[in-house]
């Protein structure tokens, strides 16, 4: 019985320092340039860093199996598509994190997703941009420069996004939110 508390007492001191951790798992935030990436997908064809250059670009890191990512990938569906896939200086990339080609081709036939689906099944791009968490999504100026990068998914922000984007269309400045 006495052991019990010492062993709870050491859970606790052990989950409080994972908890206290200063470990930065974001390698790109707002402001700095897009890292160049080149993503392979069979059913998409290819698209690099160099393809959204003078684009404004919505990039997402999701994954099938999360729940997050599920409500990003239908606000992108439903809000962020039909506002903005006929913008020719717009670029949607969405790489689906440790899933091949295989897996979102199935995915897809649940989901019905309209957009393409990039396969990144050995983190190549996705540590890049950051070590831990999904989903991520960045919004890359004609420039090249971040200048929102997220985690998590947040109905509000995702709508600040969205004016954002629109802004980003309509001049050639950078939009800061």
């Amino acid at each position: 019985m006495k052991r019990i508390p010492k062993i709870l007492a050491a859970v606790v001191l052990a989950l409080s320092a994972s908890c206290v951790t200063t470990k930065d798992t974001d390698l790109v935030k707002a402001g700095d340039t897009v890292p160049e990436f080149s993503l392979s997908s069979d059913v998409f064809g290819n698209i690099s860093s160099a393809d959204i250059k003078g684009k404004v670009t919505y990039l997402c890191f999701f994954a099938t199996w999360c729940p997050p990512c599920q409500l990003e990938l239908a606000a992108i569906q439903d809000t962020l598509l039909p506002m903005f896939q006929d913008d020719e200086d717009f670029r949607l990339v969405v790489v689906g994190r440790e899933h091949t080609d295989a897996d979102l081709t199935e995915y897809n036939k649940t989901k019905n997703f309209t957009f393409a689906l990039y396969p990144d099944p050995e983190r190549k791009v996705y540590s890049l941009f950051a070590t831990e968490t999904i989903p991520r999504a960045y919004l890359i100026d004609r420039d090249g420069v971040v200048v929102d990068a997220a985690k998590g998914f947040d109905e509000e922000h995702f709508s600040s996004v969205m004016e954002s984007i629109r802004e980003l269309l309509d001049s050639d400045s950078t939009v800061e939110l």
